[in-house]
Formats: structure tokens, C-alpha cells, sequence
């Protein structure tokens, strides 16, 4: 079953294609033999697989004969050996002619002689023949579909592995799996053949996950979409030739089942026997696994019958057993069985299956006795059930499981039973279940839905909502990204006469946290000490003290002291903790990572508490939501450190969590950060365009103005420095926010883009521009001053960048300023900043025509501060100014004790590059393609290119085969 060669890559099979020429010619010598005989499943790519070694061993000198078996039986005798013969002399030039002639001789022997080689005088001359044929290279029969080879043939091939002569002869066959059932006579050949050394069988395997997403998206054309790509492994199971159809489906805009797949997974099905059959279908039914015991009571068969039965199924490559239980190879086989049967059997096999779990002495599967009843058209039994499932799932954190359940629940409230003999649906409270699902959607991420279903609840009451549903609307707007109307909804409880204590407090308490997310810190802390205030007086206030005291001590921190605002904030964590409430310790987690990786610049630290609060609160059930936000403040702090290659990794990591609302711009900026430092416009203009879409219905200061100082800096560096001016003063107009690091941030990049307009001479600088952007560096000089001490140390690094700009406005640059900017920056251990402030201050130097050994000093420094990022915009610009002063950067960036001779140790070569270009280089080595790198390190494939170029210049080659010999000699290969 081969799919279209000359359009699907071979994926996932480099193991075996060494394997294979190992065994059948680099270990063989004169007059030796070998056999390897490729076993698996339709589909699976033996023959893709043939094609392709054939191939290779081609081109090494050998001389494939390739054939193929009939299924007509012993009807047309060695049919693939002839065949193999004519296809070669059809494929040999005017100046083979002796082989031809060799060839011809063969076949005409094979038409005077009866085609039955029972004698050994026979397979003599058919010995000779071939090696005539082979004139001393190498053979190689390749043989397909041997599970249909007639008896002549199977008789030559033991004639010749016998190794009767000094042929150098190997065969590479294909079998079919599931087709060597019974009695079939190939399994005795098998059986002899294996009894030989230089006989091998292969099981080829399906395809991993990874290497589906790489084959579908090699057909596709693009990386698919999570769902998409989630579904294709689903359905496919890793079956090449099924990824293939489904992919090409995608592509063309298909839906359904292919015909194709359709009528083969039929054909394979129908070929069972009785028992089997119904195995299979009763499997494809069942909620995987699907236990013996189980398969026994809904199929009522004699023990000794199921076994059988089951037995076949497996031998014919339809289901897979395991200790707990039976599963479908192929969750294809399910879409197909289920319009075979009528639907009074389905309701049938589904009913069976709920009473069994019914009947079960153990603990019941409620998610399986609802979907059961459910499709058996009980909707009053199933909803019981459903309820019961999610409960469990919400008391083991699994909130999207949760969702899934209550969800379900609400459909089957409203669904009348399909036949007299059910019961109807309890009355259950519908209100109830709305706030279930709402609630467990938040939990899990599903910002949007939770909004929805809230929403519903709210139209089914006549009255004004309660405080509690304003309270509710209002966390899930906030967690949606929708800070004003999340705001607005806190205030009206706060401020309406029928809310309890209660409802205030925690109204209080969220909206404290809110606040501070909007960078508003001062009012965060007022909202949180009112917040404390109405809790004291509250029982079970648990949640509304660790959300106020973490709000609380983060505003302390920044505002006033921060050693008790941060034992505040650890406190907060404590006692979440003890509480066990996953949300509270989710949101104390979150609050002390951001305090110790923003204001507080306790970078490492910092790194390491969101790590392990991302794993804390994964197994709590919020991966989708805190875990996400958790791992950006990582990789936030990370990019600050210079780890970009480590951050790459986590923010990876959290994307396949697939995050929505406030979380994904968190991530997506985090993410945009990394691609606007390695210079990959593409990438960043997308993440860009999305947090902007997201925000578009209102965004929160600590969204907003980190997307507005992307945007600066991206345009920056494309030289578009009018684009940076409109983004910078958007962001001053915008700003209400407390941070003055984040306005410093901001001012200094509304500084560099006039003073890059002013050098190039592109733009006129704005001087109304420039004076708003005075008065905000002002203005952050001036609230820096009442800041808490870590918080001023970090806004001073940014006044330092900002007074050095200003002087590449009033003339050719300070010099002096510059050195202290990068003084400022070491000290903090940034080295992005450091390395800018050090170009620069070179620049300035070369400007005044002094100090050009100085100016070297620097720009090499910088180059390698740059190389060591990847920050290939600002590598760039170091070149060029290296460029036009003539001064020499490669030589001076070695490592120190790294000559340049060829004689100088491998392992030193690869000191040069980072973590994440040692990666590349690996999967490069490897001869994979950028885009192929990419989908497996999921970074886009420009990044790739840009890690690439790095490689290229740090090791001093010029192309990847030179590359792929460093990173070899390296491993000592």
C-alpha cells in the first residue's frame, strides 16, 4: 500500500535505512548472503521504504533486481523474480550490452525450462545466471509483497540464501503483517530462514508522534494547527500511508472519510472471522481500554472463544492488547464501524456496555457509564452519571475534564429520552449546572465559554444580577484580558447596598489584584488593606486573604520596603498553600515570580520560583492558565539574563498548552521578545498582530506598553524609525501605570528611535516628540527617587540610557555616558543593554577620532556579548561599524587558549556557540532541512536561519557539510 512517492518525504525511518544497507552490503563479503525481511501493517511504509534503500544501495554500486508478488497464488510462478529481470533490462543502456545479453539469457531460460525449480541443476544455472548478470558487484533482490510469493519462488530464495556459490547476493523483502495468519506457507520459510545468521526480520513500527506532525505537515505545506495535528495522530495511529490521506484531505479542504480509507479499513475488517468481527466492533464501541472482563460481559462469549476471537483481531493488525485492556490500532476503524451498523444495534452495544459497568463490583466508571447511556439514547441515566464524573474530575484538579462533564450534563438536561423504556432526565437545578460548567472553564481556560455560559445564567434570571454573578463576570473578564469592564463590574459591588461583607471583601480582593496587574500599585495597595479589613470580620475568608496580602506586599515592595512587602508576599504563599485552594496558590505563586523577576531584580531566584510554581500548579489542574503565565515570567527573566537559548525552551513548552485571554499575551509577548532580540521579523510581526487583536477591546498598561516597545524596537531595527516614534508616543498618551521601570523602558526607546532618525538623517526628529519624552524621563527620575531601592536600581540603569541618548541627539555622543551605561548594565547582569551601551560608546569614540584601540576593545566585547545572545540585529550593527573602522572582530572572539591551525582540538570548536545553536547544529548534522529543525525545536524556520548563520560564523565554515564534520569530529565520529 504506497502512497505517492514522489510527493510524501520519508519520514522517521533513518534508523532503519543504516540498518538496512549495513546488513545487506557493507558487512557482506564475496559469496556471502543476506536477507532481511521487513514485517508490519498495511500502510505502515515497507514499500516506501524498499523504494528507498533500493536506491541507495544503487547508487553504492550494487545491482537491484526489484519485483513484486501477485495474490493469484502459485498462477504465475517466480512472476517477481521475471519481473525483476525485464524491469532491469528495460532500465539498461547501448553500452550495457553484455549484461543485457546476460539478462535475456536468463529469461529465455525461464521460458524453455518448466518454471518449477524442484532441480538442482536448475537453480545452478539460475545462480550462474545472476551472477553473469552482476559481473562481480553486488546483488540485491528486492521483493514486495511477499505474502502473496508463489511456491517457485519461495524454493529459489532458500537455493540461493543457502549460499551455494560466490555470489554476493541479498534479498530485502516486504511482508505484510496481518497476512501471515494460519497455515500460510511463508511462515515455515520464515521459520527456516531465521534459523541462519545472516538472516533478519525488521517489525517496522508506525511513526512517533513527532514524526506525524513532520510528515503531515510536510504534505500540508505548513506546521499544522494543534487540533489538527492532535487529530491526525488520533486517527492514524502513526500509519504513514493513513498521516498521508488525512494530511492531503486537510490540504485540499476535504471533510470526512477518504473512499480510499474507507474501503481499505472495510476490506481488513470483513476478513475476520465471526467472533473476531464482533471483537473489533464491540472495541471500537468501548470507551479504551476496553478490559477483558468488560469485553466478556458485552459480548457474552465462551471464554476460550473471546480469547480466540481477540487473538485474531490482534494477528490481523486491528486492535493492540496490553495489560489493561484492548485498543483500536487505528482510531480510523471507529469513524468507519460506526455507519456499518444500524442504529438500533449501536443503542444495543452501548446499552450492554452501561449495564456491565453497572453490574461491575468495583468502583463505577461514571464518564463511561454517561457516554454509554448516553448513546444507548438514556439521557435520565446518563446525567446522573455525568454529574458524578465531574465532580471526581474537579476533586482531582482536572478541570477540563470537568468542564468536558458538566457540559455534557447540560445537554443531556434537555434531551428527552429516545424510547419509552428510559426514564426521563432528573430535574436537576439548570442554574446550577450553568455555574458549574462557567466556573470549570475559567479554571481551565476557556475564557471565552466561561463569559457565554455565564452569560446565559445571567438571561435566565428576571432579576438584576446578584453580587456574586457581578463577582464572577468580573474574574472572568479579567482573566479574558478585559481590564475596564473587570474594573467596572468590582466597583458597582463594592459600592451596591445589598452585598454582604462577604461578597465586598472579595470583590475587594480581586479587584487589589487586578490593579496591580494594571501597574497601578498605590491604589492595588488601598483595594487590598480594605480588602484585609472586611475579611477579619468574615469566616472562611481564606481566598480573599492570600489574594489582598500577595497584592498588598507586592505594592509594599515596589512602593515602599521591599523586604516586608516580599515577606508579605511569601507569607500569602504559605498560607495558600495550607489551604490547598489551587487557584490561591496559583495566584501566590504568580505574585512572588513576578516581584522577585520585575521590581525586586532578583533575577535567578526569581527564574527558579516561577519554574517551580509552574510545576506546582500543573499538578493542581491550571496548566492551561497559571502554568503559562508562570513559565512567560521565566522566560521573561530569563531573556533579561541573557539565557535566550533556555527560554526558547520553556516558552515552547507553554505554548502547547495552547493558552487564550490575558495568558496568551503574556506568552506571546514573552515570545516576541526573544524574536525581536534574534532579529526574526516575521515571527515577531505575527506575535505582535496578535497580542494587538487581542487587546483590541481594551488591555491592561502591563500588555499594552510591552507590545508598544516591541513594536518600537522592531521598527528600529528596519530602520522604520517613524513606526517607533507612533508607538512610543502612543504609549505615553496611554500610560496610568505606577511602573516607572516599565515608562523608562519606554522613554528610552522613544529616545534611541530620534536619535537613530537623527543619525541617519531618514526622519526629522519630532522636538514635540522629544519634549514629551523629557518630561517622562523626568518624571521617572522623579518617582524613582520614593521608590523602593531595587525598583530605582533598575530605573537607573534605563535613566543611564536614556541621558546617554539624549547626548547622540546634542551632538556625536558622550563617550562617558555611554561607559556608564554599560557599567550600570554589567552590574545588573543584563547583558543586552551592556552590549548596546558598549557599541555605542565605541561609536562615539570613532566619532571624536580617539581612542581607537579602546573603540576595538569595545566593539569586540560587544560582538561577543551579541554572538553570545544571537542578537543578530545588533551583531549586525557592531559588524558594520567594525566594517568601516577596519577593525578585526572574528579573530579576538575565540575563546581564550583557541588557535586557529588545524590542528587544534575538536572538542574546543563547539565552546563558541550556545545551547540552543549546539541543538541546531545537532539536527543539521543530521541533514535536516531548516524547516524540518524547526518543527521539531518548534521555533519558526526563520529563527532557524538566523541560528544557522550564527553557526556558520562562530565555526568559521562556510556550508553545513563543513559544519556537520566539526559537530562529528566533535563526538569523535
Amino acid at each position: 500500500m504506497a502512497s505517492d512517492v514522489d510527493t510524501a518525504p520519508l519520514v522517521g525511518r533513518a534508523d532503519q535505512l543504516t540498518t538496512l544497507r549495513s546488513a545487506l552490503l557493507d558487512e557482506l563479503g564475496p559469496g556471502q548472503t543476506a536477507a532481511v525481511f521487513v514485517s508490519g501493517e498495511s500502510g505502515v511504509g515497507k514499500s516506501r521504504l524498499l523504494h528507498e534503500v533500493g536506491a541507495r544501495l544503487r547508487d553504492a554500486g550494487a545491482v537491484v533486481l526489484t519485483g513484486s508478488c501477485l495474490d493469484i497464488g502459485d498462477a504465475s510462478p517466480l512472476h517477481p523474480v521475471l519481473q525483476a529481470l525485464r524491469r532491469f533490462d528495460a532500465d539498461l543502456t547501448a553500452t550495457q550490452a553484455r549484461t543485457s545479453s546476460a539478462v535475456r539469457g536468463l529469461l529465455g531460460m525461464f521460458a524453455e525450462e518448466p518454471a518449477t525449480p524442484d532441480g538442482g541443476a536448475l537453480l545452478e544455472r539460475v545462480s550462474r545466471g545472476l551472477s553473469l548478470i552482476a559481473e562481480g558487484r553486488p546483488l540485491v533482490l528486492v521483493l514486495d509483497d511477499l505474502q502473496w510469493v508463489d511456491r517457485s519462488t519461495r524454493q529459489l530464495l532458500l537455493y540461493l540464501l543457502a549460499g551455494l556459490g560466490d555470489l554476493q547476493l541479498s534479498v530485502l523483502a516486504a511482508v505484510r503483517a496481518e497476512s501471515l495468519q494460519g497455515a500460510h506457507p511463508l511462515r515455515r520459510v520464515l521459520t527456516e530462514l531465521r534459523r541462519l545468521r545472516s538472516v533478519r526480520v525488521l517489525d517496522l513500527a508506525p511513526l512517533d508522534r513527532a514524526d506525524t506532525d513532520r510528515l503531515a505537515a510536510a504534505i500540508v505545506g505548513a506546521p499544522l494547527a494543534p487540533d489538527a495535528a492532535e487529530q491526525v495522530w488520533q486517527r492514524s495511529g502513526g500509519n504513514p500511508f493513513v498521516v498521508e490521506e488525512l494530511a492531503r484531505d486537510l490540504r485540499d479542504g476535504r471533510d470526512g472519510l477518504s473512499d480510499t480509507l474507507r474501503e481499505i479499513f472495510l476490506t481488513r475488517v470483513d476478513a475476520l472471522p465471526q467472533h473476531a468481527h464482533a471483537v473489533v466492533h464491540a472495541v471500537a464501541a468501548g470507551v479504551e481500554p476496553v478490559e477483558h472482563w468488560l469485553l466478556a460481559e458485552v459480548l457474552a462469549l465462551p471464554e476460550q472463544e473471546l480469547i480466540e476471537a481477540a487473538r485474531a483481531a490482534v494477528a490481523h493488525r486491528l486492535i493492540v492488547s496490553a495489560d489493561d485492556g484492548y485498543r483500536l490500532r487505528h482510531r480510523l476503524v471507529a469513524e468507519v464501524l460506526e455507519h456499518e451498523l444500524l442504529p438500533a444495534e449501536r443503542s444495543a452495544l452501548h446499552r450492554r456496555y452501561a449495564e456491565a459497568l453497572t453490574r461491575a463490583p468495583a468502583e463505577l466508571h461514571q464518564a463511561r457509564l454517561a457516554h454509554h447511556w448516553r448513546l444507548a439514547g438514556e439521557p435520565g441515566r446518563a446525567l446522573p452519571a455525568a454529574m458524578a464524573a465531574a465532580r471526581e474530575a474537579e476533586r482531582l484538579h482536572g478541570f477540563a475534564e470537568a468542564h468536558r462533564h458538566w457540559s455534557v450534563a447540560l445537554q443531556l438536561a434537555s434531551t428527552p429520552a429516545s424510547g419509552p423504556a428510559g426514564p426521563a432526565p432528573h430535574d436537576v437545578d439548570r442554574a446550577a449546572l450553568l455555574e458549574h460548567a462557567a466556573e470549570t472553564a475559567h479554571q481551565c481556560g476557556e475564557h471565552a465559554r466561561a463569559l457565554s455560559l455565564l452569560a446565559e445564567l445571567a438571561g435566565a434570571q428576571e432579576a438584576e444580577p446578584t453580587c456574586a454573578l457581578r463577582i464572577r463576570r468580573a474574574r472572568y473578564l479579567a482573566a479574558a484580558g478585559r481590564s475596564a469592564p473587570a474594573e467596572a463590574e468590582y466597583q458597582q459591588v463594592l459600592a451596591a447596598a445589598d452585598c454582604t461583607d462577604r461578597e465586598r471583601a472579595t470583590a475587594a480582593a480581586h479587584l487589589a489584584e487586578l490593579l496591580l496587574h494594571l501597574g497601578r500599585y498605590a491604589d492595588a495597595g488601598r483595594r487590598a488593606r480594605e480588602a484585609l479589613e472586611l475579611a477579619a470580620n468574615v469566616e472562611g475568608s481564606t481566598t480573599e486573604v492570600v489574594l489582598a496580602s500577595s497584592a498588598l506586599g507586592f505594592s509594599e515592595a515596589f512602593l515602599e520596603d521591599p523586604e516586608a512587602g516580599l515577606a508579605v508576599v511569601r507569607r500569602a504563599l504559605e498560607i495558600a498553600e495550607r489551604a490547598g485552594r489551587p487557584e490561591d496558590v496559583a495566584c501566590a505563586y504568580l505574585h512572588l515570580a513576578e516581584l522577585l523577576t520585575g521590581p525586586l531584580n532578583i533575577l535567578e531566584e526569581g527564574v527558579v520560583v516561577a519554574r517551580r510554581g509552574a510545576e506546582r500548579v500543573a499538578e493542581l489542574g491550571l496548566g492551561r492558565t497559571y502554568e503559562t503565565r508562570l513559565l512567560a515570567i521565566a522566560t521573561n527573566g530569563l531573556f533579561r539574563v541573557g539565557q535566550w537559548a533556555e527560554a526558547e525552551k520553556v516558552v515552547a513548552a507553554a505554548l502547547r498548552h495552547r493558552p487564550s485571554g490575558a495568558d496568551a499575551v503574556e506568552l506571546l509577548l514573552a515570545r516576541c521578545r526573544l524574536s525581536v532580540g534574534y532579529g526574526d521579523v516575521e515571527a515577531s510581526d505575527r506575535d505582535l498582530e496578535a497580542v494587538a487583536t487581542m487587546l483590541a477591546g481594551g488591555g491592561a498598561p502591563r500588555h499594552v506598553l510591552p507590545m508598544l516597545i516591541l513594536r518600537a524596537g522592531l521598527a528600529m531595527w528596519q530602520g522604520r524609525h517613524d513606526v517607533a516614534r507612533q508607538a512610543v508616543q502612543r504609549g505615553l498618551t496611554e500610560s496610568r501605570s505606577d511602573d516607572v521601570v516599565l515608562l523608562a523602558t519606554l522613554a528610552w526607546h522613544g529616545l534611541r528611535a530620534e536619535a537613530e532618525a537623527h543619525a541617519s538623517r531618514s526622519v526629522p526628529v519630532d522636538e514635540t516628540a522629544l519634549r514629551r519624552l523629557r518630561d517622562a524621563v523626568d518624571r521617572v527620575a522623579t518617582k524613582s527617587v520614593t521608590a523602593a531601592r531595587p525598583v530605582r536600581y533598575v530605573a537607573d540603569g534605563f535613566l543611564a540610557l536614556c541621558t546617554a541618548e539624549l547626548s547622540r541627539l546634542d551632538g556625536r555622543g558622550d563617550p562617558d555616558a555611554w561607559a556608564r551605561s554599560a557599567a550600570e548594565w554589567d552590574r545588573r547582569n543584563h547583558p543586552y543593554p551592556a552590549a548596546y551601551s558598549r557599541l555605542r560608546q565605541a561609536e562615539a569614540l570613532l566619532a571624536r577620532r580617539s581612542r581607537s584601540a579602546t573603540a576595538a576593545k569595545l566593539l569586540r566585547r560587544a560582538y561577543e556579548m551579541a554572538q553570545g545572545l544571537g542578537a543578530v540585529p545588533l551583531t549586525s550593527e557592531i559588524t558594520t561599524l567594525a566594517g568601516r573602522a577596519r577593525v578585526e572582530l572574528e579573530e579576538r572572539a575565540r575563546p581564550a587558549g583557541r588557535s586557529a591551525g588545524r590542528g587544534e582540538p575538536a572538542g574546543d570548536e563547539l565552546a563558541v556557540l550556545t545551547a540552543r545553536e549546539r541543538e541546531v547544529l545537532a539536527a543539521v548534522a543530521e541533514g535536516l532541512t531548516n524547516k524540518e529543525i524547526g518543527q521539531r525545536l518548534f521555533i519558526s524556520e526563520r529563527t532557524i536561519g538566523v541560528h544557522v548563520s550564527h553557526i556558520f560564523d562562530k565555526l568559521q565554515v562556510r556550508t553545513r557539510v563543513q559544519a556537520s564534520a566539526i559537530f562529528l569530529r566533535s563526538r569523535g565520529e
